[in-house]
Parts: structure tokens; sequence; C-alpha cells
């Protein structure tokens, strides 16, 4: 089949041609974004899930809705190593000119004063703001040093110059479990004051699976105060969906056996189900696909996904990193990796003591490569690593 026209795209927060199974999270989105243009009470919203599964996809698609819909929005990824107010600000700072407020000088003052609060006078170039325009910062405002402090008064600006125009402002966050402490604290602290002023900004996160954690960890009240919604893989219908419409688009498509092949390979997994979907189709000589296509492709498949997608995750852990990993895999349950599995038998399966193991599991927490939703519990935050580790050893 020609490779020029194959319409699928294994990309990281890449877009696939048919966001299939996410018609929910669209609709119920639609309606938080009107909700809050009227000040009406609305919670921020937290999206959780394993990596693959298309948070990021599905975050880019949320804030298309909310630019559709007139509001001011901005974006960005939190990092381990960085502060937030810099990404913050910046974000805010798209937000408002998106607004297009004939008022907005004195709050770009307030995103200036807010991001270069902790540069000092003596500061490099390169620790200072340069967004393009130059508007002076705004004394006073947002430029405490307490970030708790300050981020309410950015949010306050914000929001209201985004009330006058009768619409809202969404911030959009992506791997928002590598925030540090403090400001996941203060984010928390500043969306609550401002849902209680009525104002229309909102938070849109998306994290790994023990994001809720975080989030608690810092505020008792963000359980009351986000939407939290749960991003799995997608079930047979819809996984079936995200093949077969982008492929009747280019005039072909799949036999049921082969809709039944695919399946069983990328466990309804969306980054899968592009990346096996790209090899069958380049590989599969006429349509429609068929399960030996399928049987042709998933070798193929594999290798570039045990490079890519697994090979490159595995390669950041340390030897003794490495060894916790494999024991993880071959304790896992392989009908249901995701339940975890319990730190006290990766010790026991290592002839170790969990106390020596600590430092090599809180390695791998903090390189996101596992995830620890309750106490004494560890599983893979990637899909289908367990398996890709047991046919390494194999």
């Amino acid at each position: 089949m020609d490779p020029i026209r194959n319409p699928y795209a294994p990309g990281a927060g890449q877009r696939p041609p048919e966001l299939a199974g996410r018609d929910e999270q669209l609709r119920g989105f639609d309606v938080v974004l009107e909700r809050v243009a009227r000040e009406r009470p609305e919670r921020s919203v937290i999206l959780t899930g394993l990596r693959g599964v298309g948070k990021t996809v599905l975050l880019n698609a949320l804030r298309s809705q909310a630019v559709r819909a007139g509001w001011g929005t901005g974006k960005f990824e939190a990092r381990p190593e960085q502060g937030i107010r810099r990404p913050l600000g910046a974000a805010l700072h798209t937000a408002v000119r998106e607004l297009s407020h004939p008022d907005a000088t004195i709050v770009l003052g307030t995103i200036r004063s807010f991001i270069e609060r902790d540069a000092g006078p003596r500061a490099r170039l390169a620790e200072r703001w340069n967004p393009g325009i130059q508007v002076p910062p705004t004394p006073g405002r947002a430029d405490s040093g307490d970030i708790e402090i300050d981020l309410v008064e950015l949010f306050t600006d914000v929001g209201g110059l985004a009330a006058d125009k009768g619409v809202g402002v969404g911030i959009f966050i992506d791997e928002m479990q590598d925030l540090n402490a403090a400001d996941v604290s203060a984010l928390c602290a500043a969306a609550h004051e401002i849902s209680q002023q009525r104002l229309p900004l909102i938070v849109v996160g998306a994290g790994l699976p023990h994001l809720p954690t975080v989030l608690s960890a810092a505020k008792s009240y963000s359980e009351r105060l986000f939407s939290y919604q749960r991003i799995d893989r997608l079930d047979r219908s819809a996984a079936d969906h995200a093949l077969r419409a982008p492929a009747e688009e280019e005039d072909a498509g799949y036999t049921t056996e082969a809709l039944d092949a695919m399946y069983r390979a990328t466990g309804g997994y969306p980054y899968f189900i592009q990346a096996y979907g790209k090899v069958a189709w380049d590989l599969a000589p006429t349509s429609p696909i068929t399960a030996d296509d399928v049987a042709v492709a998933t070798p193929e498949a594999e290798a570039e996904l045990a490079v890519g997608f697994f090979g490159s995750r595995y390669e950041r852990a340390t030897p003794a990193e490495r060894e916790y990993l494999r024991a993880m895999a071959e304790l896992a349950d392989p009908e249901d990796p995701s339940a975890g599995v319990a730190t006290s038998a990766v010790a026991e399966h290592l002839g170790r003591t969990p106390q020596s193991l600590s430092p090599a599991r809180d390695a791998l927490l903090k390189k996101g490569l596992v995830y620890s939703s309750e106490r004494g519990l560890v599983a893979f935050t990637v899909p289908h690593f367990g398996r890709y580790l047991r046919s390494q050893a194999a």
C-alpha cells in the first residue's frame, strides 16, 4: 500500500487522525467552558493515565476547544528542575495576548513582575523575560516573593481581564506531577481562591496516575478542587474505529480478523494503535489489511518500539535500577500489570531488604519510569513495559 498515504501518526503528543474514545471528555469540557464563562461554579480539570494513552493529545484538544470558544489559553510542560514562575508567566502572557483586551498593559506588567521576581537587579539577560513587547513590570503586584501570594494576585488580574470580555482563561499544564511541592501547593491555593471569587480562570493538568496523590499531599482540599478524569486504553469498538476511520478516508480497510489481531497486539493503547497501524499499512500489499499482514507487521512494530518507546527509557536507568525493573517485570501480573507490585515482594525476589532498595526505587520514581498509587506498591508508568523487559530476558 502507498506509504505516502499512510494516515497513522505514532508521534509523541501528535494528534492521531481520529481521536477515538474521548467524546465524553470533549463534551464535558464544552460544558465547563460555558459554565466558567458565565461565572458558574466549576472545578479545574486533571487528566491522569499511563504514558501512551493520549493525555497530551487530549490536553491539546481541550485547549483547541477553549480557543474556539474565544478563551485566552496558555500551555507549558512542567520540569522537575524548573520553578513555575517563568513557564507559567509565559503561558499567561500568551493567554492575555489571545484575549486582545484593549487594557491588557497593566496585566502584562503584572505577569512580568511575577516572572522577574526571582531574577534580582543584577540578573543576567538570560534570566530576565523578553516577551517581544515592551511592557514595564507593575511594582507591588505578584512580586512579593511568596509564590502563593503572587499566584493569587496574578490569577486575579488575569481572570478579571477575561471576565471583562465575558470569556475565560485556561492554563494547560502537561507532566504536572513534575512540579515541585511548593509550586503545587501554591497552584492549588491560587486555583482555590480564584474559584471562590468566581473569576473565569481554570487549570487543566495532565500527568501520571499518581498526580492526584501529589496534589492531595500539597493541599487536602485538592480532592474537591479538581475534577479528576482517568484516561485509559480504548475499548474494542473505539480501538477499531481509531484504525478503520483513517483507513476509510484513504479508501482502505481491515478484515475482522486483522482487527482482532491488532487489538491483541496493542491492548487498546492509543500510541500502540498508531505505531502498529503505521507498520501494518506500509507492509500490507493491498487493502483490506489482513491478519497475515498484521502478523508480518508485529515483529517490525515491536522492534521500533523496543528502540524508541521502551529502549530509550530503559537506557536512562542505572544497573541497580534495571535490576529493580526486571524484578518488577517478573513479578507483575501479565493480565493486569497496572495493578502494581509490592515493594516487599521485589525485595524478597532479589534477596535484599526493602530499605537497601529504596535508592533505586526512589530514583525510578523521579525518572518517571514507575509510580506508586498507594503505599507499598509500584507499577510501570509505560504500558507493556513489563512485557518488553521479559522479552529482553528471554
